[in-house]
Parts: C-alpha cells; sequence; structure tokens
C-alpha cells in the first residue's frame, strides 16, 4: 500500500512485449519529432513577448540560458531513455526508479507542461492564421478570433481558429503514427527552411541602433495584467523562465519511445540532436529580429498591437518587405501545426503509460487495433484543449507550461541521480558523463528559472499540483496495478 512503491524494470519490459503500438519511427523520424515541437513556440511566438516583457535585445542570452539548462536535463533524459525505452516520458522514468507518488506527481506536471503547450501553440496559430487571412483580404470579426480576457467590445467571443486547429490536428493523429510522423517530417522541412530563410534574409535590415543598450536598464511595464519587472540581468532570466516553453520537444522525443524501431540508441541521440540544432536557430533568430524591429514596438498597446502575436513576420512589415512576410506567414502557419501535433500525441502517450499503471482510467490506454493509436484517449484530450485554447489568453498559457517544463525536468535530473545510486550495474547504453555534476547543475538552473517564473504562474501551477495529489489518493493509490498485484 506504500506511496513509495516502485514499478520494477521487469514489468515495463513486459509492458514493451505486448504493447499494441507500433513501433513505426526511425532514428531521423525521432529528431524530426523533436525539431517539430521545439521550432514554433519559440521562434514564430514567443520572442516578441520575451522581448518586449523580459529581456529586450539580450533575449538571445535568454535563449543561450534556457539552452544550458535543456543540455543538463536532456542528457538526464538520454540515459533514461536508454534504460527505460517506453512511452510515458519522465512519469516512467520516476515510476522505476523513485516511487508511485513522486512519478503521479511528475505526470501530473507533465499534463500541464503537454496540455498547455497544446493551448498556446493553437491560439498562437491562430494568430498567424489570421495575419495570413488580411494578406489576402479576408478579416474575421473580432468576437471570433479573441478570447474573452483580450476582446475589445461586448457580449460573446471565442477563439474558433485556435478551437478548429485542434481539431484538426486529432483528425491526423487518430489515423496512425507513421501517417502523422510523415506530415510531421515534411513540416519540418518546411519550417527549417522558413527559418534559415529569415537569418539570412533578416541580416540585411538589422539596424544596429535596435541594440542599443543591448541589455536595457531594468524598469517596471504596466499593462492590462497590472505592473511586474522588465529588462536588466533579472529580465534576461525571467527572460529564459518565460521562453522556456520553447523547449519542450525534446522532451517530447521521450514520449514516442514506446513507437521507436531501436529506442535505446535513437531515443538519446534523437534528443540531444534536436536541442542542439533548435538552440543555435534560435539564438541567431533572436538576434535578427530584435536588430529587425525595435523590442519596444513589440508593446500590444503600442502602434503595432499585432506585432506580439505574430512577431517574425511583422518585422519583415515594417522593414517594408512584405513579401517575406508572406513567405513567413505561410511557413508558420503551416509549421506551428506539427508542434501541435507532437504536444497532443505526446500528452496521449503519457496519459497511456498512467493508465495502463491503473493511476487513471482505463479508456486512456485502449488502442484501436487498426491505426494503433490511443483514438479514445486523443478525442478527450482534443475535446479539451480546444475548448481551453478558444477562451483563454496566450501569455498565461504559455508561464504555466514552463513551470511544468521545468518541474518536469528537475524531477527527470534528481532521478536519474538516485537510480545510479540504487541500481549502479543496470545496463545503459548511455551515461551521462559526471552525473552528480550535471544533475545538480540542473536541478539548481531549472529551479531557479522556475521561481523566476510570474507569480501568478506559480500559484496557479501549484493550484494545479495540488488538485493532482488529492486526485492521487482518492483515485491514482487505489486503483494502482502495483497496488492491486500486493492484494
Amino acid at each position: 500500500m506504500s506511496i513509495w512503491r516502485v514499478k520494477p524494470v521487469s514489468a515495463f519490459e513486459a509492458d514493451m512485449k505486448k504493447s499494441e503500438l507500433k513501433r513505426v519511427l526511425g532514428k531521423w523520424s525521432l529528431t524530426a519529432i523533436g525539431i517539430g515541437a521545439i521550432i514554433g513556440g519559440g521562434i514564430f511566438v514567443l520572442t516578441g513577448t520575451g522581448a518586449y516583457y523580459h529581456a529586450g535585445p539580450a533575449l538571445a542570452i535568454s535563449f543561450v540560458i534556457a539552452g544550458i539548462a535543456c543540455v543538463f536535463a536532456a542528457l538526464c533524459y538520454s540515459e533514461f531513455a536508454s534504460i527505460l525505452p517506453v512511452e510515458g516520458s519522465a512519469y516512467a522514468y520516476a515510476y522505476g526508479t523513485i516511487g508511485e507518488v513522486f512519478a503521479w506527481i511528475i505526470g501530473w506536471g507533465l499534463i500541464l507542461e503537454y496540455a498547455m503547450g497544446s493551448m498556446t501553440v493553437a491560439v498562437s496559430w491562430s494568430g498567424y492564421f489570421n495575419k495570413l487571412l488580411k494578406m489576402f483580404g479576408i478579416k474575421l470579426p473580432e468576437w471570433l478570433t479573441a478570447d474573452p480576457a483580450s476582446y475589445t467590445g461586448e457580449g460573446f467571443s471565442m477563439n474558433l481558429p485556435a478551437f478548429l486547429i485542434v481539431l484538426f490536428v486529432i483528425s491526423i493523429l487518430i489515423r496512425g503514427t507513421k501517417g502523422a510522423a510523415n506530415a510531421n517530417n515534411f513540416i519540418v522541412l518546411l519550417k527549417v527552411s522558413a527559418v534559415i530563410f529569415v537569418i539570412l534574409a533578416g541580416v540585411f535590415f538589422v539596424n544596429l541602433d535596435n541594440w542599443d543598450p543591448f541589455i536595457p536598464a531594468a524598469t517596471e511595464i504596466v499593462d492590462k495584467a497590472g505592473t511586474h519587472k522588465a529588462y536588466g540581468i533579472g529580465g534576461i532570466i525571467s527572460g529564459a523562465a518565460a521562453i522556456f516553453f520553447a523547449y519542450v520537444g525534446f522532451d517530447a522525443v521521450s514520449t514516442q519511445a514506446g513507437e521507436a524501431i531501436n529506442p535505446k540508441k535513437d531515443v538519446p541521440f534523437a534528443i540531444i540532436a534536436s536541442l542542439l540544432v533548435c538552440t543555435l536557430l534560435y539564438i541567431l533568430v533572436s538576434l535578427v529580429l530584435t536588430g529587425m524591429m525595435n523590442y519596444e514596438d513589440f508593446n500590444p498597446l503600442g502602434k503595432y498591437p499585432e506585432a506580439i502575436k505574430a512577431p517574425v513576420a511583422y518585422a519583415f512589415d515594417i522593414a517594408g518587405q512584405a513579401w517575406a512576410g508572406y513567405i513567413i506567414t505561410i511557413a508558420a502557419t503551416v509549421g506551428l501545426i506539427s508542434v501541435l501535433m507532437v504536444m497532443i500525441m505526446g500528452q496521449s502517450r503519457i496519459f497511456l503509460g498512467m493508465s495502463k499503471d491503473g493511476l487513471i482510467p482505463s479508456v486512456f490506454s485502449k488502442v484501436n487495433p487498426l491505426s494503433g493509436t490511443p483514438k479514445n484517449n486523443l478525442m478527450i484530450l482534443g475535446g479539451f484543449i480546444s475548448i481551453v485554447a478558444a477562451f483563454t489568453p496566450i501569455n498565461k498559457l504559455a508561464d504555466m507550461t514552463s513551470f511544468g517544463t521545468l518541474f518536469a525536468f528537475t524531477m527527470v535530473c534528481i532521478a536519474v541521480w538516485i537510480l545510479r545510486v540504487k541500481q549502479p550495474n543496470i545496463e545503459r547504453t548511455f551515461k551521462v558523463p559526471a552525473l552528480p555534476v550535471i544533475a545538480v547543475c540542473g536541478i539548481l538552473i531549472n529551479t531557479y528559472l522556475m521561481i523566476n517564473l510570474s507569480k501568478e504562474a506559480q500559484l496557479l501551477s501549484l493550484g494545479w499540483l495540488a488538485i493532482g495529489i488529492l486526485v492521487y489518493f482518492l483515485y491514482g493509490k487505489r486503483n494502482s496495478k502495483l497496488n492491486n498485484k500486493e492484494e
């Protein structure tokens, strides 16, 4: 009955043997899944909010700090993936090392990470989709494109494009993982090409005056949400915490281990490769963007109110290169679909793992025999995500996603260290070098970034974790497969 009971490695191996998921993902498909999730949120969405609300031109340093924090976590994820190549990501790793209640808390945090991440991307996609429509002379009424908190009129409003894109992605995912992966591979190729285009074309329109000062003096910003501190060293740190959402992608690679052809080797490779490629691209794009457009012009109450929703495209518009805006807007509109696809796919696999263990209802672990996908799981998720995305402002969602991500990363760094001490002789095809140093750095930097998120996001996220603990003791602990086995 102990809440600290551990799921034995042999039980994971038994789960893998009887898994109904189809192993169709190779090394490069897994890497594309990582890149597909990472490139999108950070480059096409959060560069505007990160520059205006937090760091100014020094946003590039924020991306460096966030990337370093990710490297520590990525190495720990890679070691775990080489030991337990199963769906469930950090949840499964904790269940096999520390104990059930700890695994539950991580799983509940991952729900926050992926569900909020999916909603954030859906809202962001809506911003780019609306810009794309306007380019072709079509303008949807505000009450159909704005959540109630952002709506300037009176009466009912919802973000209809955000609602519909989630349903569209769900329709792709329930057809099968291989088809979804092929679609993702194509979109990733398109996105990476667009990002390289932004860097190469944008360099010619950089105004060095926009980087002066590179680190603006610390000040306070007043907006509809109230007053908060920005810029200076503190702004760079809070910026790293806020844009951390952009790095959720390599985590998603580990959720697909149950569908990888050679997970023990390919998952660690894909995690590290996707992270390194995307961190470099993020730094270069943030430098180009803040050089093309003054960070103060991303003010949502200023002369370019839409710029904060689609920052890269607006930067080229303002530079008088509308043609480039068309290319970027089309690439972002299509590209964000793959981010949403990977996020929802990852969320569904975490639910699948938790459901197999009895911690959440069995409806989430039923796999459709024809498609090899958890169809009911995906449909329930899609309904929930689409409704919340239609009625919630983007900044609230992004910060809560960052909390869930940082929390999971911290827990993984702790768990891999514990497993190395408890079971030093277990087979590891990938080992973290200098583990105590890497784990401690990962724990400290991720915790520090968590502390630097907005107070509102911290309180909402802690409230979410408190609800999760309640659900565990009311349902999960009683229905756990380990508990029933003991009985």
